[in-house]
This record gives C-alpha cells, sequence and structure tokens, in this order.
C-alpha cells in the first residue's frame, strides 16, 4: 500500500484501523462505548497507583506515563496531558542534574520525610514496632489509632 506524503497522520491510522479489531469496535455504539469505559477505568486505575507511587522508591512516574499512554489510546485529552507531564519530567531531571550536592540532597531528604510521614500515618512503624514487641505510643498512627 502506497501512502501519500500529504496524507495526515490521522488519515493513515484510520485507514490502518480500518482493517483492525478496533474498527469493529466503533461501529457497534455499545461496544465502543463499553471498550472506552473499560481503557478509561484500566487507565485510570493505573494513573492513580502511579501518582500514589510518586514520592516513593520505585517505578511512580514510569506507571504514570503507562497510565496516561493507556488513556490516549481512546481519549485525546490523556496524550496532550501525556506530552505535557514528559516534558515537564524531562525538565525537572535536567534541572536536578545541573544542581549543586546540596540541592540534590535536600531533594533526597525531602522525598525521605515524605515516604516516612506517610508510613507514619499509615500505621507501618506501629506494625513494624509490633513485630519486635515495641509498643511505643509515638509509633501508632494518628488516623487509624493504636494496634490494640
Amino acid at each position: 500500500m502506497v501512502h501519500d506524503v500529504r496524507m495526515s497522520t490521522q488519515q493513515r491510522e484510520d485507514e490502518v484501523e480500518a482493517t483492525g479489531f478496533r474498527h469493529r469496535f466503533r461501529r457497534n455504539p455499545a461496544l465502543n462505548l463499553t471498550y472506552r469505559v473499560g481503557v478509561g477505568v484500566v487507565g485510570g486505575l493505573v494513573l492513580v497507583a502511579g501518582v500514589v507511587m510518586i514520592p516513593y522508591p520505585g517505578p511512580g512516574w514510569l506507571v504514570v506515563f503507562a497510565g496516561l499512554a493507556i488513556l490516549a489510546t481512546e481519549f485525546a485529552w490523556a496524550g496532550r496531558l501525556l506530552r505535557f507531564a514528559k516534558r515537564y519530567y524531562d525538565a525537572w531531571v535536567a534541572w536536578l542534574k545541573r544542581q549543586h550536592v546540596a540541592v540534590k540532597a535536600l531533594v533526597l531528604v525531602a522525598t525521605g520525610l515524605v515516604v516516612a510521614v506517610t508510613c507514619w500515618l499509615l500505621g507501618a512503624f506501629s506494625l513494624v514496632g509490633g513485630w519486635f514487641g515495641l509498643d511505643w505510643a509515638w509509633l501508632g498512627s494518628p488516623i487509624f489509632g493504636s494496634r490494640g
């Protein structure tokens, strides 16, 4: 199949899609809505999980980008948000790389504080302290109270 250079990206995608499984869903309004809702739910859950994971060690931003990519398969706004988020994430990383080691250490300490406070609020310190027989009141979560 020969593509015209002047053909837009959307026209090429529509041409490829006309033969794919997604085309069959788009022809049926009920299937199309079900598919879009499913993509929205799955993408939304992945996105929320990624946002929750951002301050913690691990793949938080990767999961955020994955959630947005899932949503972008069906929603144009998610594609725009994905490009925006990638651009600002890359800018943040580039800025952080240019900083003095003291600024990098401050960012690391702030991240550690966010993790520690969240663990305390969720009762993780009380739980682990209980494993070692430490029943100190300050380990208990102010949200969930004491273990007992």
